[in-house]
């Protein structure tokens, strides 16, 4: 009987940290990606038009199987949670009133199967059969390296509370933030914003650091 890759049981230090701050060396691996910007709740922004996008490919690539293109390689797999790389232009702080100027990479992981040319082939079967526009959409590798961690639990206005234990953990434990022009705030959607209470969302936060000199 074949088994099904599920990243998040098989990777639970990633996908299901605690909700105390942590320590992770996260390893490299590949996702679909599309940069934008924007407020991520209008229903006919960036945002939206994005993860339509995200999800084509994945699913698409996910089903081949049933289809007449099998990658080398394939294994079946649970489509991993949708994450994102977050930040603002001249270092200004995530509120809620400016999240319009909210700039972000949206992305989801990829199978290790996956190379340029299965992404390829995947992009014009989505562009074909569901009429996308996939011009946006990139096969991006990242090696995201030491960070720290912690699961939030409730509203994303929320988060500033679970960062601030961030911060805190961070500076008690000989290490400094490193966000920068290559390394950004993390987070990881464990929940479907859909079909869950907002005080039930649970969110993984992820702070790229380096320790001090």
């Amino acid at each position: 009987m074949s088994t099904v890759k599920d990243y998040k049981k098989e990777y639970k230090d990633l996908y299901q940290p605690k909700a105390t701050p942590t320590i992770v060396d996260v390893p490299a691996m590949q996702f679909v990606a599309i940069e934008g910007k924007g407020n991520p709740n209008d229903e006919n922004g960036e945002y939206q038009k994005a993860l339509e996008v995200l999800y084509g490919i994945q699913y698409t690539i996910k089903m081949s199987k049933k289809g007449n293109y099998i990658p080398k390689g394939y294994f079946d797999y649970v489509v991993p949670p949708l994450e994102g790389f977050w930040w603002l232009d001249n270092n200004e702080d995530f509120t809620s009133e400016n999240k319009s100027k909210y700039r972000w990479t949206s992305v989801i992981r990829l199978p290790e199967f996956v190379d340029e040319s299965v992404f390829e082939w995947a992009c014009e079967e989505v562009s074909k059969k569901k009429k996308i526009d996939v011009a946006k959409a990139k096969f991006l590798k990242i090696n995201e390296g030491l960070c720290v961690q912690c699961l939030h639990i409730g509203s994303y206005d929320d988060e500033p509370k679970t960062l601030k234990l961030m911060t805190d953990f961070i500076d008690k434990n000989g290490l400094q933030n490193d966000i920068n022009e290559t390394r950004r705030h993390h987070e990881i959607y464990l929940s479907d914003p859909r079909k869950t209470d907002v005080s039930k969302l649970k969110t993984v936060l992820r702070i790229p650091v380096r320790k001090k000199q």
